[in-house]
């Protein structure tokens, strides 16, 4: 059961975009498992995708129309990834591309394809195709909670935020789904995010602060230490608002609801993690940069002995430490680390705090949102990253996953 986490009751819609939802029997029965977006003909697309060097089909695809210019639709289908197929999955990608034009009326470099689901399985092409007329026929503004569900895999709620904003020109709204459980970590974005706003901006500047709203949310979180071939996050401007960034508060008031969207979806991945049961934060603080912060925070996150004693709630600290100890800090010195586990101090000066007591340090773990904190004492730099713990549940989901 995701920690901490609840399908939204409703997501807004985003004027100048439409949605729509179908099942083409792709791989789950009688469900939706068929996306269509179509951001607007005025749209401009910001889009990040995996480094994963097997990059799937849909995702190769996806970054050739991209960088064509005149991105305005979204296909995407959960079930199957269309990754590790080679040449036909290429072909395959490309068709479903093609297909969609011919309904459409515009190129097939308009059209922008993901996918999600089992790697190595071929794309079932012409089921989607035979869904493409319904689903674009069924295109409306309200239909992103269908569409969140129907991107789901392994996860277990449907995750979406919506946010408004004024500008000086007017008010603007965003509007994200995100699916992710496992195979959940960085470089790039570890899951598919789709992200909707009527905010008037050229592509460059939006690219812009999707990366930097990339940096703390998406490329923060991980699960299992597992990058996907298939990770993609995309932002779509409709435009249809007509405002636009004309001032630096602007600036500032777009970038923090676009922060704060990726942070909402990024963190409830991390709370819909396969087996979840506790939701991590480790923060790292007293560092000489934010590249050795992030460093000592991503080999605490990543520790299996870290994870395995948080969902036991056993206080087995140690384990911190020496995930602290093993990171590679050079020149660190053990004499100033601290290390707090929520608002209990368990390490001072580099050993155990005098004061701490196990009770203490049970509660702590007892908690089912856990905040790591270490201070390395060498610096002003800081990070945080997004975790959860090893169950049980997690072996079982990804032993069972193909059958």
């Amino acid at each position: 059961m995701a920690v901490g986490l609840n399908a939204p009751e409703a997501l807004q819609p985003v004027p100048g975009i439409r949605v729509a939802a179908v099942a083409a029997g792709i791989r789950y029965p009688g469900r939706d498992d068929l996306v269509l977006i179509d951001a607007g003909p005025d749209a401009t697309v910001a889009a990040l995708y995996t480094n994963n060097a097997f990059r799937a089909a849909p995702v190769v695809v996806a970054a050739e129309h991209q960088a064509a210019g005149g991105a305005r639709w979204l296909l995407i289908n959960a079930g199957n990834a269309n990754a590790g197929t080679g040449a036909p999955g290429l072909a395959a990608a490309r068709t479903c591309c093609e297909a969609l034009a011919a309904v459409t009326g515009d190129p097939a470099e308009a059209v922008l394809p993901f996918s999600t689901g089992v790697i190595g399985e071929p794309l079932p092409v012409e089921r989607i195709i035979g869904a493409l007329p319904l689903l674009h026929a069924g295109l409306a503004p309200n239909a992103w909670m269908q569409a969140g569900r129907a991107i789901m895999t392994t996860d277990t709620v449907l995750k979406g935020v919506s946010r408004r904003v004024a500008l000086s020109q007017g008010e603007v709204t965003l509007t994200g789904i995100a699916k992710g459980s496992g195979m959940i970590h960085p470089d790039m974005a570890t899951m598919l995010a789709f992200i909707g706003t009527d905010l008037a901006i050229e592509a460059q500047a939006l690219d812009g602060l999707l990366r930097e709203a990339n940096r703390d949310s998406f490329n923060a979180i991980t699960v299992d230490g597992d990058t996907s071939t298939n990770d993609a996050v995309v932002v779509m401007a409709s435009g249809a608002s007509g405002a636009g960034l004309v001032t630096a508060e602007d600036r500032v008031a777009f970038s923090a609801a676009l922060d704060a969207v990726c942070l909402e979806l990024a963190q409830a991945i991390v709370r819909d993690g396969e087996g979840a049961t506790k939701f991590v934060t480790v923060e790292v603080v007293g560092a000489r940069s934010r590249e050795e912060a992030a460093q000592v925070a991503e080999t605490v996150a990543l520790s299996p002995l870290v994870k395995t004693a948080l969902f036991a709630s056993d206080p087995n600290w140690g384990r911190i430490l020496a995930a602290v100890g093993r990171a590679g800090v050079p020149d660190l010195v053990i004499e100033r680390v601290a290390i707090r586990v929520n608002d209990v101090e368990i390490v001072r000066d580099g050993g155990r705090a005098p004061e701490y007591a196990e009770a203490d340090g049970q509660r702590a773990f007892d908690a089912e949102e856990i905040h790591i904190r270490i201070d390395l004492g060498r610096g002003d730099a800081r990070t945080r990253k997004y975790t959860c713990d090893f169950s049980h549940e997690y072996v079982r989901i990804n032993a069972e996953y193909r059958s």
